[in-house]
């Protein structure tokens, strides 16, 4: 659909429906995405970042990468953001800084991809004094403590997290993802893909679980991250069950996406609240903020953007399960779901594997995974025994498809960090709290220097 369709107003659902069956594209075009958030903090003292200080800032990160060919995207005169080839580097709320990659044919290239940004990143932050870190939530600082970043959207977030769910907030400011950005070719690949996949996301977050600690300790759990999704906000999280019942594809995801309550409605610039209000209201002319006016598909983009499921359905499907990591791991989430969902043996094997877990062993797998990791029991096995079978048949997908770099190797090398964590059954969480308990004595300021990129 050509960019000024977007500005035009929406008549019926059809148009909806119809910009999400738009993404469907042959195999051959399908591209990966790869997007992964990161905490800066001031080498001095460790605090996080604010946005504009005198000492090390979000701001003059984002000046500072300007110097390697990156430019600036501003709102109501902030400068929030950087685009670059078809990649771009946004602010999360809490000042978390996400690179957005650009879509790659596979995995060596979105790994270079991710190489050259964490090189330039830690270029300009060496200048300014200050590090980042790669963990799934903030393990020292408060959210008093955490800083606010100047993006409109954010502020009407903020006033509407707390009616909805209890740690809505932590989630929006304390805590960073990787995930991985994935095509479908048809309505049918998309559903197939879109069951297999949010079934496995548990079986993702026991894998890369990593963020142990909050407000200075040990917080229970190995996934937090995980955790907090269940108590943000119904309306638009979870494992959609929906998702499994006959008759799915685009038009009913479009259903359940006109029933989440809207955040926003963006006109000249200007972000307008529209928390609790009606998509499908709007979609008939009576969004009492703007009567009479009917929705472009910009603003139905944007609706779409605020939906927070395990799987989340845009014109490709993104995997939202795993915790943000070490520099080593950010690929080994793409290489992961790539090598399910890009060949097909590989995902038939991985939807044999799922098919008849029901709604409530789904559940049940989602709400565990983040305290127990791999050693979440399931059936008469464990987490870790699926991880490992899930891995061997991702390996062989990677391997079919055949994708080699300068040396030859094909992508699964980028797995073989996961695996080591499936063999042992030892997440990134455990391992930190085993340093915090031995090596460090008991210091978790050690994370800044023993975790940082």
């Amino acid at each position: 659909m050509a960019a000024a369709d977007k500005d035009a107003p929406v008549e019926d659902k059809a148009a909806l429906v119809e910009y999400l069956s738009a993404g469907c594209k042959p195999a051959e075009h399908w591209r990966i995405g790869t997007e992964h958030e990161k905490f800066g903090f001031a080498l001095a003292g460790h605090g996080p970042l604010p946005y504009d200080a005198d000492g090390p800032s979000i701001l003059k990160m984002l000046q500072g990468m300007q110097r390697f060919g990156w430019k600036p995207m501003v709102e109501e005169g902030h400068l929030i953001g950087l685009t670059r080839d078809g990649a771009s580097i946004t602010l999360e709320p809490g000042g978390q800084f996400e690179l957005s990659g650009a879509p790659l044919r596979d995995i060596h290239a979105t790994c270079a991809e991710v190489n050259a940004h964490l090189k330039e990143v830690k270029d300009v932050a060496d200048e300014i004094g200050a590090g980042f870190l790669g963990l799934g939530f903030s393990p020292v600082w408060s959210l008093e403590d955490t800083p606010v970043m100047p993006k409109p959207r954010y502020q009407i977030m903020r006033k509407y997290m707390p009616k909805v769910g209890r740690l809505g907030l932590q989630m929006m400011f304390r805590s960073c993802t990787v995930q991985v950005n994935l095509d479908f070719s048809s309505e049918s690949d998309m559903v197939k893909k879109f069951r297999t996949s949010l079934a496995l996301q548990p079986v993702a977050t026991a894998l890369f679980a990593n963020s142990p600690f909050a407000d200075g300790r040990p917080n229970g759990f190995l996934s937090y991250r995980g955790y907090i999704w269940g108590d943000t906000d119904p309306d638009r999280t979870g494992m959609l069950p929906f998702v499994f019942e006959d008759g799915f594809g685009f038009e009913r995801y479009a259903e359940y996406a006109l029933d989440v309550p809207m955040y926003f409605v963006k006109r000249d610039g200007h972000y307008l609240d529209a928390t609790g209000k009606s998509f499908r209201d709007f979609l008939a002319g009576k969004l009492d903020i703007l009567p009479g006016e009917k929705p472009t598909l910009r603003d139905w983009e944007d609706h779409l953007s605020t939906l927070f499921p395990e799987v989340r359905l845009k014109r490709f499907l993104e995997m939202r399960g795993a915790d943000g990591g070490p520099w080593s791991r950010l690929c080994a989430l793409s290489a992961f779901w790539t090598g399910l969902l890009y060949d097909a043996q590989a995902l038939d094997e991985a939807w044999a594997l799922v098919r008849d877990w029901d709604v409530y062993e789904r559940e049940a797998l989602r709400r565990t995974a983040p305290t127990l990791g791999l050693h979440t029991p399931f059936r008469n096995t464990t987490v870790q025994r699926i991880a490992q079978t899930v891995l061997e048949i991702s390996h062989g997908g990677l391997k079919r498809r055949a994708r080699r770099n300068a040396y030859g190797e094909n992508e699964s090398l980028f797995l073989r960090g996961m695996e080591e964590i499936a063999q042992t059954g030892i997440t990134q969480a455990e391992e930190l709290l085993a340093c915090l308990r031995g090596e460090w004595e008991g210091d978790l300021d050690m994370v800044f220097t023993a975790r940082a990129y």
